[in-house]
């Protein structure tokens, strides 16, 4: 992930892209959750430290081939995985929900702690639609950032390059680079 693309502002709340039921992107949608849930089936079921496995059967999710530095520790869940981008050097650790619909890229030397939740995608506040739409909006980890167990990242934030997001912290706002985060919402509580 290069320095532009966390540099890069992302669209406001209002502007994030809706999918609504019943359209050919919202059958794509689905068609790509029922393949996702196949492959995780399998990568789910693998005994644990076989990497070599892991890193193919993340590679037939993703579409793209995974670095061997990489290392996922099942259970992992995700609700389609083509939008799901993996750095090298990336340790991702037990119980990861990785919701990709909006697109989850995470860069180089990531570590992600136990239990956390990248989410990229929610549904309008709006309860006469909220039902038949979905919004979406790109997650960013940046190079060198830890996501302590059991936080949660939410639709169109970007993790900056060295952040860190501390344990059970909910981050609905971009994190700056080298920065600590924590607190319900996330608020920074020191630079690095």
């Amino acid at each position: 992930m290069s320095r532009t693309d966390l540099d890069r502002p992302l669209a406001p709340a209002q502007d994030r892209t809706v999918i609504r039921s019943g359209t050919p992107e919202s059958r794509a949608a689905s068609a790509e959750i029922r393949r996702a849930w196949e492959i995780l089936g399998r990568l789910n079921a693998l005994r644990p430290g076989d990497f070599d496995a892991m890193r193919t059967l993340l590679g037939e999710l993703t579409g793209a081939e995974v670095d061997p530095s990489v290392r996922v520790l099942p259970p992992f869940h995700t609700d389609g995985g083509r939008n799901l981008r993996f750095g090298r050097n990336v340790f991702v650790n037990h119980g990861c929900t990785a919701m990709d619909l909006g697109g989850i890229d995470i860069g180089d030397d990531v570590m992600i702690g136990p239990n956390v939740q990248l989410i990229s995608s929610g549904h309008p506040l709006d309860p006469t639609v909220r039902r038949s739409q979905i919004t979406i909006a790109p997650i960013r980890v940046g190079r060198g950032a830890w996501i302590a167990a059991g936080a949660t990242v939410l639709q169109g934030v970007t993790i900056g390059e060295d952040a860190v997001v501390a344990a059970g912290a909910v981050v609905t706002k971009s994190v700056p680079p080298r920065t600590l985060v924590a607190g319900v919402p996330a608020r920074a509580i020191r630079a690095l």
